[in-house]
Formats: C-alpha cells, structure tokens, sequence
C-alpha cells in the first residue's frame, strides 16, 4: 500500500463509479447513433432518388446492422465485466476491486470510451456523405477504428476474463461480427462512391445547350493537355532509356567496368578473339 502512487488514493472511489457510467455512456452514444441513421434514412428518401438513394440505403443500411453489432458486443462486455468482478472481488466490495486493479480498469475505461466515440463519428461522416459535403474516405476510415476500438475492449476484457467463460466466447463471436459488419459498411461505401462518381461524370440529361458546349471544349483542353503531357512523357521515357544503354554498355556481364579498347596500330592486324564469359 505505501508503494502504490499517491494519486490513485483519489481515484479509488471514483473508479467504480467511472466504468459503469463509461459503459452506460457508450450504451447511449450508440441508441443515438441508431435514431439518427432511421432519420437520415427518412431524409434520404424525400430529398433523393435513382442511383443516389439507391447508395444511400445501402450506406446506411450497413451502419446500421453495425450500430446493432457494436450494441451487442457493449451488452455481452457489461456482462463479462460484471461477472469478472464477482468471481475476483471477495470479500472486497466493487470500489475496492477497481481500485485494486486500477490499470486494468482504466484500460477498459479508454477502450468503452474508443467504441462510443467511433461510433458517434461514423454516424457523423455517414450524414456528411448522404448529404454530398463529406468523403466516403472518412466512413471508410472510421470503419477501421470501429473494428480497432472493438479489438480493444475484448483485449481489456480479456486479461481479467476465465478462459472458460461463456461471456468472453459471446464476446469474442460479437467482435467478429462488429469486425464483418464493419466490412461491409467499407465494400458498400466503396461500391456506392463508384457509382456515384461514374454517374456524375457521364450523366449529362440536365444540361442546356450552352452548358454541353461548355463542357466540350473544357474536356478537349484537358485532352491536348494530356496528349502534351503524355508526349513530353514518352520523351522523357526515350531518354531515359538511352542513358540506361549507355551505362549498361559500360560494364561487362559480372557488373565490371570494360576495360577501354586499345588504339588500332594497322589495319590488317587481326583483331583478338572475344574472351568467353
């Protein structure tokens, strides 16, 4: 007792209390994750249609089937928490037990706090790109920190948990179904963002006359741009090559300089026969 750092005395009581209310906060974060993508889905519906509310459904259709796997995998965690700090307290009380394993502790503490925030920002990015001011890039990136943040808590749990427990075997299969559902949110973001991309840059129904005109002579510019770019290229390539033939020709076939032919003293004089490699 006297060993342990003075400031985890202040710590003792509140750690207890800092778990259960991380884990209730993430529970939260993620129920209000799930109501807003329903209303952005709702949103998505008025304001689009076609191809667009054809990737938006199927964007947010897979953040949600991800809200539900991180909910459960949050559930199953609370449940081996609480079943570890039973099996491991004894006669101490529940303070006493986190205070007792206080690295442990805020290991999970940080690791709920990682599920709840990549959550919250999932949500975040998947409304900025149903509506077009945000990069499918960022669902995609949140999606990993999803699947890392996950791979955190069951790691935290796991250190405390019996190998036998059937709380950390649910909590190991909901980890890879947050990892499966994460993926799918990455495979639908990617294909929709093809979509997209494709439609908009060969979708050319609305324009006026004056405006197809326009984009005609923008898309010749940028061909003669690239053809120049393109011959300047081929003619960097050419050189290139040249210069490469020209070293290479300075070494014989073990990588050694060539000697430098000898100065011809007549022209009848046979020349020596060339040495076998």
């Amino acid at each position: 007792q006297e060993l342990r750092p003075k400031s985890l005395d202040i710590k003792q009581e509140e750690l207890g209390d800092m778990v259960e209310k991380e884990m209730a906060s993430t529970s939260e974060a993620i129920e209000d994750a799930v109501r807003r993508i329903e209303e952005m889905m709702s949103q998505a519906r008025n304001e689009s249609s076609g191809v667009k509310l054809e990737v938006n459904e199927r964007i947010l259709n897979s953040c949600t089937d991800l809200m539900k796997a991180i909910r459960l995998l949050v559930t199953t965690s609370t449940n081996l928490q609480k079943e570890i700090v039973e099996s491991g307290r004894g006669a101490a009380t529940t303070q006493e037990f986190y205070a007792k394993n206080s690295r442990w502790t805020e290991g999970l503490i940080s690791a709920s706090k990682a599920v709840g925030w990549g959550a919250t920002q999932l949500v975040e990015s998947a409304d900025r790109v149903v509506l077009h001011t945000g990069k499918y890039e960022e669902l995609i990136v949140c999606s990993h920190e999803i699947a890392a943040s996950t791979a955190q808590l069951v790691a935290a749990s796991k250190v405390k948990a019996e190998k036998s427990s059937r709380n950390l075997g649910r909590l190991q299969e909901c980890s890879r179904n947050v990892n499966e559902m994460a993926a799918n949110v990455v495979a639908s973001t990617k294909s929709g963002q093809e979509q997209i991309e494709e439609k908009d840059t060969m979708d050319f129904s609305g324009m006026s006359l004056i405006k197809l005109k326009k984009e005609e002579m923008e898309t010749q510019v940028k061909v003669l741009e690239l053809e120049k770019r393109l011959e300047g290229e081929r003619v960097r390539l050419g050189e290139l090559r040249k210069q490469h033939y020209a070293l290479a020709g300075a070494y014989d076939e073990d990588g050694e300089v060539k000697p430098a032919p000898a100065p011809r003293r007549g022209i009848l004089k046979k020349p020596p026969l060339p040495q076998k490699p």
